[in-house]
């Protein structure tokens, strides 16, 4: 499919009721509005491509952008591709498309590193993202422990005078290692415990900041402390 057949597919497939709902939930326009089961159908059909992902990230669609996401090849992402992408990212496409993406990419950790020192609001929510995703996918033999306890403590220090939606994605981070990275649970609950409940503004929606804590507590309940996911993207 070109670029063309698939923005006429997306529009074909696009509900205003769901626009509505992604807008609320951060999303740019335009936006089609294409549920993300439909995303996954045009995923099978296209399959992984590296130029028809950029291509199609470049249009400035939301459905499309997120479309991108899922068909990027990322072992094929480049520095510059993955900075491209942040520049032009609403909140949602950094968290769920750049940050999956990067972590996939052999340059996502150090990018990571870069993103969280940034002075930009969207490149810090990709690198928090990042990490978290990395965390979630990478065996814990091929992590840097030690680094990871760092940022740990990063954000019990700095949590609190972070923005909204980056103080959304360390809590998340907290979460990631405590339940993916097996040696560093005991580590992460502290650190849960000293973040506490995290205050977000979350606008027109009816989402809950989950309690770091918690979280980790059912996991831990479950068994499944340390299991990896098979890919970060949705």
């Amino acid at each position: 499919m070109t670029v063309d057949e698939i923005l006429a597919a997306l529009k074909d497939l696009g509900r205003e009721s769901t626009a509505r709902v992604l807008r609320n939930h951060g999303a740019h326009d335009p936006c089609y509005g294409v549920k993300i089961g439909d995303l996954k159908f045009l995923h099978k059909r296209i399959k992984t491509n590296y130029q028809l992902a950029l291509d199609l990230y470049d249009t400035g669609v939301y459905d499309a952008m997120y479309l991108a996401g899922m068909i990027a090849d990322d072992a094929r992402m480049t520095k510059r591709d993955l900075t491209r992408w942040i520049k032009t990212a609403s909140k949602p496409i950094a968290s769920y498309v750049v940050a999956p993406v990067a972590a996939g990419s052999p340059v996502g950790w150090d990018l990571a590193l870069e993103w969280i020192e940034s002075k930009k609001e969207m490149a810090n929510i990709a690198g928090w993202s990042t990490l978290s995703a990395i965390a979630s996918v990478r065996p814990d033999t091929e992590l840097d422990l030690s680094q990871y306890r760092l940022l740990l403590n990063r954000v019990t220090e700095t949590i609190s005078q972070s923005s909204d939606s980056v103080r959304y994605q360390m809590n998340a981070f907290v979460i990631a290692v405590g339940c993916f990275v097996a040696p560093l649970n005991g580590e992460a609950k502290k650190a849960a415990l000293k973040i506490g409940p995290v205050d977000v503004d979350m606008g027109k929606t009816d989402c809950q900041v989950p309690l770091a804590s918690d979280y980790i507590r059912k996991v831990e309940d479950r068994g499944t402390v340390g299991k990896k996911r098979k890919s970060a993207k949705c």
